[in-house]
């Protein structure tokens, strides 16, 4: 919130003042470790190793402030430490005083060193916290079957060895909770159930399954219905989000045989409700503007596949017709690309809806291998460990 000088006071606080205040409090460590740009100014203040992840391709979230801004506000002791031009560009700051760098997905610290050139940029995919991520259905399961998978989610590989029917009642379960957990409480249990939730913003294209409402209809008649899950909001000053979330609620109105539900100002309980409770998690962002994409691992540790460009983690977790699929694979830079896309969703729908409907057991072995094949591997667990050896060493 709040302009360029707002802004600014917020980082020289995080920054300087957080560096400020580990002195007083006696406490010291060999590395600090900054997220994004916004807390890089301790550059100028604090001693030890400084390690940098940047999260986001998107320009308009690395911070830039005018040289005149800065000189009028940074203290004089710290601002005699900055070497800088016309403007201070702090992801700049960060990548020019650490001695590790790293994106949060393999494309992503490629589009980094795009955006960067002449910077070293690692990669260490995100990961999400099993035990959090695992609604409570698939956690008990786990807990019955798997010793040890809280502290060690590698051993999420042993779901290969739970008996099917009681993956499929986890996962009803789930679909159950969610059905409470909504506002109108009337998700159909038998009905074919889409998820998308994140921050309403024009590249993660909230609108773009409503871009042929006719082949959504069609698909809904043939496979007996059709539901979709959507939360969202937008950010205070992002008129263009607000406006996505209007039109989602409008063309839902549009629709006859989708049923549309949608959970405003949505929190991690409902993030968690909603991963879970669903079949499949969509994610169709425009390629090239996913750092990540964690919402598909916590999808994954209950045994929902996820359906998503190729973009950000699904590059690496997305085994086709095993943990998930791709929209839009033959898409060539420079094309429509919300036109291949929605022709390349609706497609892809035909097939999963196909598979859910008349093939349940090969079903369930697509949500064991979401389990089995990706949960295992995007956590924290995982995560921490390549800190360690990569960045922290």
């Amino acid at each position: 919130m709040g302009g360029q000088k707002e802004r600014l006071a917020q980082e020289i606080i995080l920054g300087i003042g957080g560096a400020k205040m580990l002195k007083e409090l006696g406490i010291s460590t060999d590395y600090y470790h900054m997220n994004e740009g916004h807390s890089a100014l301790l550059t100028t203040e604090a001693e030890g190793e400084k390690v940098f992840t940047t999260h986001t391709p998107v320009p308009a979230g690395h911070d830039k402030f005018s040289r005149e801004l800065v000189e009028r506000m940074m203290p004089k002791e710290n601002l005699n430490q900055l070497d800088f031009g016309n403007e201070l560009n702090m992801t700049e700051l960060a990548l020019e005083n650490s001695r590790y760098s790293n994106g949060v997905s393999d494309r992503h610290a490629e589009v980094s060193r795009e955006m960067f050139p002449g910077h070293e940029i690692d990669a260490v995919t995100n990961g999400v916290h099993s035990a959090t991520w695992s609604a409570k259905p698939f956690s008990d399961l786990y807990d019955d079957n798997i010793q040890g998978w809280r502290t060690d989610p590698a051993r999420l590989t042993k779901v290969a060895g739970i008996e099917d029917s009681k993956i499929w009642k986890a996962k009803q379960e789930c679909k159950l909770k969610l059905s409470h957990h909504l506002e109108n409480g009337n998700l159909d249990q038998e009905i074919f159930t889409i998820g998308f939730a994140r921050r309403s913003t024009d590249y993660k294209r909230p609108t773009l399954i409503f871009r042929d409402l006719d082949r959504l209809e069609s698909l809904a008649e043939e496979y007996k219905g059709l539901q979709i899950v959507f939360g969202g909001k937008a950010h205070p000053e992002d008129d263009r989000g607000k406006e996505l979330v209007s039109k989602v609620l409008k063309f839902s109105e549009m629709l006859e045989n989708v049923d549309v539900f949608f959970i405003e100002d949505y929190s991690m309980e409902d993030s968690l409700e909603m991963v879970s409770g669903v079949d499949l998690w969509l994610n169709n962002p425009r390629r090239g503007q996913e750092a990540s994409g964690t919402s598909g691992m916590k999808a994954a540790h209950n045994g929902t596949p996820q359906l998503s460009t190729p973009d950000g983690w699904w590059l690496e977790g997305c085994i086709k017709g095993k943990t998930g699929w791709n929209i839009g694979e033959n898409y060539v830079k420079g094309e429509d690309e919300d036109r291949i896309d929605s022709e390349s969703l609706y497609e892809k729908l035909e097939e999963i809806m196909s598979i859910y409907s008349q093939e349940r057991q090969e079903w369930i072995n697509i949500m064991e291998n979401c389990i089995t094949l990706n949960a295992s591997h995007f956590n924290t667990d995982r995560m921490l460990k390549e800190y360690l050896a990569r960045a922290y060493n």
